[in-house]
């Protein structure tokens, strides 16, 4: 019920930035992501973002990324959706600040799974900071920033091993489209 609210009142808030916004625009994300404890891969995501004034943009990103834990012991599976304020110091330079969704689906292996370690699905919500900078070129606009995200997703912890740790920190670049 809560998780409806919630996209209810994401969904509402962008309607109403859209109204004022100066300029809208959209597009793909890649990135690189590296969680403490597992070994760092690719993401791939779009993203949109609202200009409501010079220094000021809100931006929402959905990505698809996977990590492996332990030589591929514990696989994860996530779906972040990410809603951020930018705040531009410069032209091109920004700060950034928000929230996410963190949807995960997590796979023990089959020895794990004997030992009554169990597949699972978990929802968590995280926050992130990062910097970055963009440049436009007529309606294209060229992205790039690093994000650490504080997580703290509980993963059952495995015999033998200490906690595993999942903050992470992503690289991103994209390209948005203005409209």
């Amino acid at each position: 019920m809560s998780k409806k609210i919630i996209v209810i009142f994401i969904v509402n808030l962008i309607l109403a930035l859209e109204l004022n916004a100066q300029s809208i625009a959209i597009g793909p994300q890649l990135g690189y992501h590296k969680s403490e404890d597992a070994e760092g891969s690719m993401l791939l995501g779009a993203m949109g973002r609202i200009y409501l004034a010079h220094s000021f943009a809100v931006e929402a990103a959905i990505n698809y990324r996977s990590e492996d834990y332990e030589n591929g012991a514990v696989k994860t599976k996530m779906y972040p959706v990410m809603v951020s304020g930018l705040l531009y110091f410069f032209p091109l330079l920004y700060g950034t600040v928000g929230a996410g969704w963190y949807n995960t689906k997590i796979d023990y292996s089959s020895t794990l799974n004997s030992l009554g370690l169990k597949d699972q699905t978990k929802s968590e919500f995280g926050y992130h900071l990062g910097l970055g900078a963009e440049f436009g070129l007529g309606n294209l606009i060229l992205t790039g920033d690093i994000r650490y995200v504080f997580l703290n997703l509980k993963l059952d912890r495995l015999p033998g091993v200490k906690e595993l740790k999942n903050n992470f920190y992503i690289i991103t670049v994209g390209v948005l489209f203005e409209l």
